[in-house]
């Protein structure tokens, strides 16, 4: 599916094309471009200095944090080393959660808005590589294999408590914790987190309204005389990517404490899932092509709804009106990447690209042939784009704590 495809966007209730000129909107989910919960706190000859210098603090490591955000690992060394003045150049505004000042000293946590367009250029300018799709959350059931025992709710469970000191995920690829409750250790236990029971799987990750669920099953091996090795294997079941398997060890370093042998490794695993995700989803400015996407509508609030969702993905550049009847209208999409990518980043929207005549989701006004198409002389559409849910926009999310 390159070059130029034939798609349907058929959906219950969708709409009168809102206006009938390309659509002019910044693209790209503007979300990844904001930095929050910058802690600050400096000391000046005055409150006010104190102040004016905390802000440049905490602009400089929010705009770290959003280049690592952004750009894969194995780059890290090629991020631009910018001026506080060429910073400020690209910040858009930043907002005070919260502040504490005193004659001297300034404290406070800060957030902080980049422009997402200059920080593209940026980016593409120094040649490097970068994503901007955030991945619907996942949910962890962090399982820890003892003496031929699967723990999952039961204490001691060392390695479910690692993942619970992890720092908040601050990446493209959120994660949730579980509780913990009588409701959770009702819904799944480790046996059935182990053996990936469909079942149970869907209906914890219906509770905490995730996309899929990571079980991360860990194996802890121990020896007299070498350092202790921890085999993990992450499997993820469900999302748009279907099931996922990652496997690895890793050793203690010498005289390290257990539970922090633990937490680092925990801490390693959620760095592999978010530079997973971020390499498949990284940008390809190169390799453009064209939707034809024929929408069915009766109510202009479905179809509003839904070109938000396209306008907010970073691989959709632009939008162009073919045709528009009554009832429907065919619709021009370009994009940047591949097929796999823009499948990806449209389930994240909830909108899922299938054959024309299969049905699903909420959109139920399938037709058979397409009035729009056949009075244009269009060509019979090949694909239909339906909606599959009613998430707008899956926001970053910070770890639930058990």
């Amino acid at each position: 599916m390159t070059g130029r495809i034939i798609a349907v966007l058929v959906c219950a209730a969708a709409v009168l094309w809102p206006g009938l000129a390309p659509a002019q909107a910044p693209r790209g989910d503007t979300a990844a471009f904001t930095i929050r919960n910058v802690p600050v706190d400096r000391t000046a000859v005055s409150a006010a200095a104190a102040r004016e210098a905390a802000l440049l603090d905490g602009q400089r490591a929010a705009f770290r944090r959003l280049l690592e955000r952004l750009v894969p690992q194995a780059n890290y060394g090629r991020l631009p080393a910018l001026s506080d003045a060429r910073i400020s150049d690209l910040v858009q505004n930043y907002e005070v959660q919260g502040e504490r000042t005193s004659a001297v000293r300034y404290i406070a946590t800060l957030t902080y808005r980049f422009k997402p367009d200059d920080v593209r250029t940026l980016l593409r300018n120094a040649s490097l590589p970068f994503a901007e799709t955030y991945a619907k959350p996942f949910l962890v059931l962090p399982v820890l294999s003892q003496e031929g025992v699967d723990l999952l709710w039961d204490q001691p469970n060392p390695w479910r408590d690692a993942w619970g000191r992890l720092p908040p995920v601050d990446g493209l690829a959120p994660l949730v914790l579980p509780k913990g409750d009588l409701a959770d250790i009702n819904m799944i236990n480790a046996a059935q987190a182990h053996s990936g029971d469909d079942q149970r799987l869907t209906a914890i990750a219906r509770r905490y309204g995730v996309s899929g669920v990571y079980v991360a099953e860990a194996e802890l091996e121990t020896a007299a005389d070498a350092p202790a090795t921890l085999h993990v294997s992450l499997i993820g079941y469900g999302g748009a990517s279907g099931e996922q398997t990652i496997v690895d060890s890793y050793t203690a370093n010498p005289g390290e404490d257990p539970d922090a042998f633990l937490q680092r490794t925990a801490l390693a695993v959620t760095n592999e899932i978010e530079e997973r995700w971020k390499g498949g989803q990284l940008l390809q400015f190169d390799h453009e092509a064209t939707l034809t996407v024929l929408v069915n509508y009766d109510d202009i609030s479905q179809w509003v709804g839904i070109r938000r969702r396209l306008a907010d993905l970073a691989l959709i550049r632009r939008t162009d009106l073919v045709s528009l009847t009554r009832r429907q209208a065919i619709v021009d999409i370009v994009y940047i990447g591949d097929d796999g990518q823009l499948r990806l980043a449209l389930a994240q929207r909830d909108l899922a690209l299938v054959p024309a005549g299969q049905t699903g989701g909420s959109s139920a006004d399938a037709q058979a042939v397409p009035v729009a198409a056949a009075s244009t002389g269009a060509p019979t559409p090949l694909w239909q784009l339906t909606l599959t849910g009613t998430t707008s926009n899956p926001a970053p999310a910070s770890p639930a704590r058990p």
